[in-house]
């Protein structure tokens, strides 16, 4: 591969001239030696090498996005929305899966560093975990330090801009859905415990069911992976320890369609025997079928507003956007089956496809 002292020796210019030229250096060079240098690259096919041209300039043009995993749905959908505005904007991303591990988390943000990225996005949950969170916000510190930008999305401690989806009031509108059509025999497909989203979507689901009288014991609640496989066990547990559950909750839409795949295999009618409600709202919600009633999160909007605040003009003080969960009203969720219904009753089922 030829390099940029080939380049020059072949022009018959020095490097520096060979640079200037190829880098489109405001520092005057003659039209003779230009058309010497461009002719010299196309004959030696030469490729500028794009890391040294990025440390060279004091513009620098990456970002850096650490996200759990971008072949989860969710994160796919949040980064379509980073992705938008850094096209826009004439930037690189370059993205890093952390597989929600704390240990390559933190060497991600010194590799980014490493790189002298313009910005840094960490999207995803937090974790209960203070000596990560020390660190991770030690590094963050030196980075921003160093004049890089940094933005969350969701729950962190780092103290600095963040895009919060509302995870508690997306909890909130589930439980209160179920609970408004009957159920009180409730079940949650939780993911891991460590992440402050599951304990954020959690408490809200908590908080609507102790506000009508509901519980919600650990013994109904299944922690596994933010996946399908991890949705189709934890639901498979708990129907062993409690077959008179009349509703699940799955706190995201993946681990929904494990949970519809495994009452479906054990022959159990959804809605009329056992409703389930999602969270997110993945472009997949609407087309599983029967379609999942669940909680609607703007994941590309996430995306598009951290990635405008870390390219945008900074402020003295940190912003925090909080973005609405909404619930969407399909066809997973209806009323408790007559065979388990109080006397009290229970609402009517709403009609698909309704918001509230």
């Amino acid at each position: 591969m030829a390099t940029l002292s080939d380049v020059a020796r072949r022009a018959g210019v020095s490097p520096a001239t060979a640079s200037r030229v190829i880098n489109g250096s405001s520092k005057p060079v003659t039209d003779e030696l230009r058309e010497r240098v461009l002719a010299a690259v196309a004959e030696l096919q030469y490729v500028p090498n794009a890391h040294a041209q990025l440390l060279a300039r004091s513009h620098r043009s990456a970002v850096g996005v650490i996200v759990h995993d971008v072949s989860d749905p969710y994160f796919a959908e949040i980064t379509r929305g980073l992705q938008r505005v850094a096209t826009d904007q004439g930037r690189l991303l370059m993205i890093c899966n952390s597989y929600r591990d704390p240990d390559r988390e933190l060497e991600y943000v010194e590799l980014l560093r490493g790189h002298q990225v313009a910005a840094l996005i960490l999207a995803g949950s937090g974790y209960h975990d203070e000596a990560f969170t020390r660190q991770l916000n030690e590094k963050l510190a030196a980075y921003e330090a160093s004049g890089g930008r940094v933005a969350v999305i969701g729950r962190h401690e780092h103290s600095g801009d963040a895009v919060m989806p509302d995870n508690r009031a997306g909890g909130y509108l589930a439980g209160r859905e179920l609970c408004g059509l009957g159920h009180r025999m409730i079940g949650v497909v939780a993911g891991p415990r460590i992440l402050t989203t599951t304990t954020d979507r959690l408490a809200g689901l908590r908080q609507a069911l102790i506000e009508q009288g509901r519980e919600l014991p650990e013994r109904r609640i299944r922690y596994a992976e933010f996946d399908r496989d991890g949705g189709a066990e934890a639901t498979a547990r708990l129907l062993d320890a409690d077959p008179g559950l009349t509703a699940i909750v799955a706190l995201n839409d993946s681990m929904a369609i494990g949970a519809l795949a495994t009452l479906r295999a054990r022959g159990l009618a959804v809605p009329q025997q056992l409703s389930v409600v999602g969270f997110d709202d993945m472009p997949i919600a609407r087309d599983v079928t029967p379609a999942l009633t669940t909680v609607r999160l703007p994941l590309v909007e996430m995306g598009v507003r951290a990635m405008s605040l870390v390219l945008g003009v900074g402020t003295p003080t940190p912003r925090v956007e909080v973005l609405p969960a909404e619930l969407v009203r399909r066809d997973t969720a209806g009323p408790v089956p007559r065979s388990t219904r109080t006397t009290a009753g229970s609402a009517p089922r709403a009609r698909r496809g309704a918001t509230s």
